[in-house]
Protein backbone atom coordinates (compact mmCIF):
# COMPACT_ATOMS: atom_id res chain seq x y z
CA UNK A 1 0.00 0.00 0.00
CA UNK A 2 1.30 3.27 -1.04
CA UNK A 3 1.52 5.91 1.65
CA UNK A 4 2.42 9.87 0.41
CA UNK A 5 3.82 11.85 3.51
CA UNK A 6 1.96 15.02 1.21
CA UNK A 7 -1.80 16.15 1.19
CA UNK A 8 -3.86 15.71 -1.04
CA UNK A 9 -7.02 17.77 -2.79
CA UNK A 10 -9.84 15.47 -3.13
CA UNK A 11 -13.47 16.79 -5.83
CA UNK A 12 -15.75 15.72 -3.06
CA UNK A 13 -19.78 15.58 -4.79
CA UNK A 14 -21.04 13.79 -1.98
CA UNK A 15 -21.69 10.79 -3.74
CA UNK A 16 -20.78 7.17 -3.24
CA UNK A 17 -17.85 7.27 -5.57
CA UNK A 18 -16.07 10.59 -4.28
CA UNK A 19 -17.05 9.91 -0.57
CA UNK A 20 -15.40 6.75 -0.90
CA UNK A 21 -12.27 8.05 -2.69
CA UNK A 22 -12.33 11.12 0.70
CA UNK A 23 -11.98 7.65 3.13
CA UNK A 24 -9.09 6.46 0.26
CA UNK A 25 -7.16 9.38 0.38
CA UNK A 26 -7.23 9.69 4.44
CA UNK A 27 -5.73 6.50 4.36
CA UNK A 28 -3.03 7.05 1.32
CA UNK A 29 -1.90 10.48 2.50
CA UNK A 30 -0.61 12.45 5.22
CA UNK A 31 -3.70 15.12 5.19
CA UNK A 32 -6.72 15.32 3.01
CA UNK A 33 -8.66 18.36 1.65
CA UNK A 34 -12.11 18.56 -0.02
CA UNK A 35 -13.54 21.12 -2.31
CA UNK A 36 -16.75 20.69 -3.38
CA UNK A 37 -18.68 22.91 -6.43
CA UNK A 38 -22.34 24.18 -6.81
CA UNK A 39 -23.19 24.93 -10.16
CA UNK A 40 -26.95 25.27 -10.48
CA UNK A 41 -27.08 21.22 -9.89
CA UNK A 42 -31.07 20.27 -8.61
CA UNK A 43 -29.51 18.21 -5.81
CA UNK A 44 -27.67 20.90 -3.97
CA UNK A 45 -27.98 19.29 -0.93
CA UNK A 46 -25.30 16.57 -2.11
CA UNK A 47 -23.21 19.76 -0.83
CA UNK A 48 -23.84 20.43 2.40
CA UNK A 49 -23.80 16.55 2.94
CA UNK A 50 -20.20 16.80 1.27
CA UNK A 51 -19.37 18.82 4.63
CA UNK A 52 -20.40 16.68 6.57
CA UNK A 53 -18.78 13.76 5.25
CA UNK A 54 -15.48 15.94 5.02
CA UNK A 55 -15.57 16.93 9.03
CA UNK A 56 -16.54 12.99 9.86
CA UNK A 57 -13.00 12.26 7.85
CA UNK A 58 -10.81 14.87 9.05
CA UNK A 59 -10.42 16.56 6.07
CA UNK A 60 -10.88 20.31 5.54
CA UNK A 61 -13.42 21.49 2.93
CA UNK A 62 -15.01 23.97 1.29
CA UNK A 63 -17.60 24.49 -1.63
CA UNK A 64 -17.31 26.94 -4.68
CA UNK A 65 -20.80 28.28 -6.80
CA UNK A 66 -19.48 27.99 -10.55
CA UNK A 67 -23.19 28.65 -11.88
CA UNK A 68 -21.53 29.43 -15.48
CA UNK A 69 -20.97 25.23 -15.78
CA UNK A 70 -24.62 24.77 -14.83
CA UNK A 71 -25.85 27.24 -17.76
CA UNK A 72 -23.25 26.97 -20.59
CA UNK A 73 -24.76 23.52 -21.66
CA UNK A 74 -28.62 21.98 -21.31
CA UNK A 75 -28.83 19.18 -18.95
CA UNK A 76 -31.16 17.86 -16.97
CA UNK A 77 -29.29 17.81 -13.88
CA UNK A 78 -29.72 21.77 -13.99
CA UNK A 79 -33.04 22.67 -16.38
CA UNK A 80 -36.02 21.50 -14.10
CA UNK A 81 -37.54 21.42 -18.18
CA UNK A 82 -35.80 18.76 -19.09
CA UNK A 83 -36.89 15.14 -18.10
CA UNK A 84 -34.12 12.75 -16.99
CA UNK A 85 -33.23 10.04 -19.47
CA UNK A 86 -34.18 6.82 -17.88
CA UNK A 87 -31.34 4.73 -19.83
CA UNK A 88 -28.39 5.63 -22.19
CA UNK A 89 -29.81 7.05 -25.41
CA UNK A 90 -28.24 5.34 -28.74
CA UNK A 91 -25.46 7.66 -30.21
CA UNK A 92 -24.56 9.91 -27.62
CA UNK A 93 -24.11 10.22 -23.62
CA UNK A 94 -27.82 10.69 -21.28
CA UNK A 95 -29.12 14.33 -20.77
CA UNK A 96 -27.85 13.93 -17.55
CA UNK A 97 -24.48 14.69 -18.75
CA UNK A 98 -23.23 18.00 -17.82
CA UNK A 99 -20.57 19.21 -20.44
CA UNK A 100 -17.66 20.43 -19.50
CA UNK A 101 -18.16 19.55 -15.42
CA UNK A 102 -15.22 17.51 -14.89
CA UNK A 103 -12.85 19.43 -17.21
CA UNK A 104 -13.56 22.49 -14.92
CA UNK A 105 -13.53 21.04 -11.61
CA UNK A 106 -10.55 19.50 -12.05
CA UNK A 107 -8.94 22.25 -13.85
CA UNK A 108 -10.32 24.60 -11.02
CA UNK A 109 -8.92 21.73 -8.61
CA UNK A 110 -5.75 22.16 -9.88
CA UNK A 111 -5.32 25.56 -9.46
CA UNK A 112 -7.06 25.76 -6.19
CA UNK A 113 -4.68 22.79 -4.89
CA UNK A 114 -1.62 24.98 -6.55
CA UNK A 115 -1.80 27.84 -4.36
CA UNK A 116 -1.90 25.50 -1.48
CA UNK A 117 1.48 23.35 -2.41
CA UNK A 118 -0.62 20.35 -2.86
CA UNK A 119 -0.08 18.23 -6.03
CA UNK A 120 -1.79 15.14 -5.56
CA UNK A 121 -5.30 15.07 -7.06
CA UNK A 122 -8.28 12.44 -6.26
CA UNK A 123 -11.42 12.41 -8.19
CA UNK A 124 -14.13 9.13 -8.34
CA UNK A 125 -14.61 9.02 -11.80
CA UNK A 126 -14.98 5.29 -13.07
CA UNK A 127 -14.58 4.02 -16.60
CA UNK A 128 -16.19 0.45 -15.98
CA UNK A 129 -19.39 1.05 -14.63
CA UNK A 130 -18.98 3.66 -18.04
CA UNK A 131 -22.57 5.42 -17.68
CA UNK A 132 -21.96 7.11 -21.18
CA UNK A 133 -19.97 10.49 -19.75
CA UNK A 134 -16.98 11.21 -21.68
CA UNK A 135 -15.19 12.94 -19.26
CA UNK A 136 -15.22 9.71 -16.58
CA UNK A 137 -12.86 7.98 -18.93
CA UNK A 138 -9.12 7.23 -17.76
CA UNK A 139 -7.34 8.59 -21.39
CA UNK A 140 -9.23 12.22 -20.61
CA UNK A 141 -7.98 11.92 -16.96
CA UNK A 142 -4.74 10.89 -18.72
CA UNK A 143 -4.58 13.97 -21.27
CA UNK A 144 -5.79 16.50 -18.78
CA UNK A 145 -3.22 15.64 -16.26
CA UNK A 146 -0.07 16.38 -18.88
CA UNK A 147 -2.31 19.58 -19.66
CA UNK A 148 -2.65 20.82 -16.31
CA UNK A 149 1.13 19.79 -15.95
CA UNK A 150 1.80 21.85 -18.96
CA UNK A 151 -0.18 24.82 -18.24
CA UNK A 152 1.20 25.63 -14.26
CA UNK A 153 4.62 24.20 -15.10
CA UNK A 154 3.73 21.63 -11.99
CA UNK A 155 3.81 17.79 -11.25
CA UNK A 156 0.17 17.35 -10.15
CA UNK A 157 -0.92 13.42 -9.99
CA UNK A 158 -4.39 12.58 -10.36
CA UNK A 159 -5.03 9.81 -8.77
CA UNK A 160 -8.51 7.53 -9.80
CA UNK A 161 -8.66 4.82 -7.39
CA UNK A 162 -12.46 3.86 -8.61
CA UNK A 163 -11.28 3.84 -12.62
CA UNK A 164 -11.09 0.22 -13.01
CA UNK A 165 -13.78 -0.99 -10.48
CA UNK A 166 -17.57 -1.62 -10.88
CA UNK A 167 -19.79 -0.67 -8.29
CA UNK A 168 -19.98 -3.84 -6.50
CA UNK A 169 -16.10 -3.66 -6.29
CA UNK A 170 -16.69 0.16 -5.00
CA UNK A 171 -18.55 -1.06 -1.93
CA UNK A 172 -16.32 -3.69 -1.46
CA UNK A 173 -13.76 -0.88 -1.10
CA UNK A 174 -15.99 1.27 1.09
CA UNK A 175 -16.23 -1.95 3.33
CA UNK A 176 -12.67 -2.22 3.33
CA UNK A 177 -12.08 0.93 4.64
CA UNK A 178 -14.61 0.50 7.48
CA UNK A 179 -17.19 3.31 5.90
CA UNK A 180 -19.59 1.10 4.12
CA UNK A 181 -22.72 1.97 6.06
CA UNK A 182 -21.55 5.95 6.27
CA UNK A 183 -21.21 5.51 2.22
CA UNK A 184 -24.75 3.95 2.26
CA UNK A 185 -26.53 6.30 4.44
CA UNK A 186 -24.71 9.41 4.25
CA UNK A 187 -24.08 10.02 0.70
CA UNK A 188 -26.39 11.38 -2.24
CA UNK A 189 -26.06 9.46 -5.81
CA UNK A 190 -29.50 9.70 -6.67
CA UNK A 191 -30.80 12.01 -9.99
CA UNK A 192 -33.49 12.99 -8.16
CA UNK A 193 -31.55 14.14 -5.05
CA UNK A 194 -32.91 11.50 -2.49
CA UNK A 195 -30.19 10.84 0.19
CA UNK A 196 -28.78 7.18 1.10
CA UNK A 197 -30.44 4.58 -1.28
CA UNK A 198 -32.28 7.04 -3.31
CA UNK A 199 -35.43 6.92 -5.64
CA UNK A 200 -34.71 3.20 -6.97
CA UNK A 201 -35.25 4.04 -10.45
CA UNK A 202 -32.93 6.51 -11.66
CA UNK A 203 -30.15 5.08 -13.33
CA UNK A 204 -27.75 6.44 -10.98
CA UNK A 205 -29.70 5.01 -8.40
CA UNK A 206 -30.12 1.47 -10.42
CA UNK A 207 -26.18 1.29 -10.56
CA UNK A 208 -25.53 1.62 -7.15
CA UNK A 209 -28.34 -1.10 -5.71
CA UNK A 210 -27.44 -3.28 -8.62
CA UNK A 211 -23.81 -3.39 -7.47
CA UNK A 212 -24.76 -3.19 -3.62
CA UNK A 213 -26.65 -6.47 -3.84
CA UNK A 214 -24.07 -7.85 -5.67
CA UNK A 215 -21.61 -7.08 -2.91
CA UNK A 216 -23.73 -8.28 -0.66
CA UNK A 217 -24.98 -11.20 -1.71
CA UNK A 218 -20.64 -12.81 -1.72
CA UNK A 219 -20.69 -11.60 1.54
CA UNK A 220 -23.97 -13.30 2.62
CA UNK A 221 -25.44 -10.74 4.26
CA UNK A 222 -28.90 -8.71 3.27
CA UNK A 223 -29.54 -5.62 1.14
Amino acid sequence: MTHYDEPALVVLSGGQDSTTCLFWARRHFAAVHALSFTYGQKHVLEVELARALAAKAGATFEAMDLPLVGQLGRNALTDTSIAMDEAKPAGGPPNTFVPGRNLFFLSIAAVYARERGIRHLVTGVSQTDYSGYPDCRDNFVKSLNVTLNLAMEAQFVIHTPLMWLDKCQTWALTDELGVLDVVRRETLTCYNGIPGDGCGHCPACQLRREGLEKYLRLKGRQA
